[in-house]
């Protein structure tokens, strides 16, 4: 066990930060026992110009003891488990300190990338099959500014149905705290097709919301999504399989967007409010 021990130490030492010369001194010290630099340096052909330099890096990884009483001091290697955790916990702080890094520089580049100008020019992509459909769904939530109406007729795969319905909720939830409105306007069947998580998070966090708002229609005959009044993602049904989702076109056209806008309008207000 010891010895397996020590051969992982060896594999991984460098991966967890440590150079050649100081993963080196370790090893040999794990071999020699209790030993001086000089004898050190020898055992492990770490220079003896740089034994004393590597000794008080490792010193400060932990990963060795010293018996200063000792003349000359001698210095003994911590066991590989104790150094292993001790590697281990300096890196998870390490990448700890560079997630928060990159999470201020998103931060400043999200401030930066959303102060340019939006282009108003038509235009459109497409995206086809069922995850790739729910992924540019996922996407343009994301992008809303200042409203989304989402109109859904068509029921998701039912091996699918709660997971995207959880997502687009948590995608729905996340549009809200940054000052989205939401109108959502479904059909029944697809209501019953909801997981009871996202039933249970509409009455607990969501119903109560002014800028929320759900309800019901036997009119609604087909499903897309209006983002900002300027942009329409229509999803296109598999005409091989009522359950399925072939695609989905995005068209970027204020003046689309606009006459889409006065087809829904009516249908809302004679729909009726989501009751769960």
């Amino acid at each position: 066990m010891f010895l397996r021990l020590i051969a992982q130490i060896m594999a991984s030492l460098r991966d967890l930060g440590l150079s050649e010369y100081e993963a080196r001194a370790y090893r040999a010290l794990l071999n020699t026992g209790p030993t001086t630099a000089k004898e050190l340096s020898r055992a492990s052909d770490v220079p003896m110009g740089r034994i004393y330099d590597v000794l008080n890096s490792i010193e400060q990884y932990n990963l060795v003891r010293t018996q200063t009483a000792s003349r000359p001091k001698k210095y003994v290697a911590v066991e590989p488990s104790t150094a292993l955790d001790r590697l281990l916990d300096d890196k998870k702080r390490e990448l700890a300190e560079k997630a928060d890094q990159y999470e201020s520089i998103v931060d400043d580049l999200s401030d930066e990338l959303d102060a340019a100008d939006p282009v108003e020019e038509q235009f459109w992509t497409a995206a086809v099959g069922p995850e790739e459909t729910v992924d540019l769904l996922m996407e343009r939530l994301a992008a809303a500014d200042r409203h989304i109406v989402m109109v859904a007729a068509d029921p998701v795969p039912e091996r699918d149905a709660q997971t995207v319905g959880d997502n687009v909720l948590a995608k729905l939830e996340d549009a809200l705290d940054r000052g989205v409105s939401v109108d959502l306007l479904m059909t029944r069947r697809l209501v019953d097709a909801l997981s009871k998580n996202v039933g249970e998070r509409y009455r607990t966090t969501l119903q109560a919301r002014d800028d929320f708002d759900v309800r019901t229609s036997a009119e609604v005959t087909g499903s897309f999504n209006l983002i900002d009044d300027t942009e329409v993602c229509i999803q296109v049904p598999n005409p091989l399989s009522s359950g399925d989702a072939f695609g989905m076109i995005d068209l970027k056209d204020p003046e689309f967007a606009a006459n889409v806008h006065d087809e829904f309008a009516p249908r809302w207000d004679d729909a009726e409010p989501l009751t769960f």
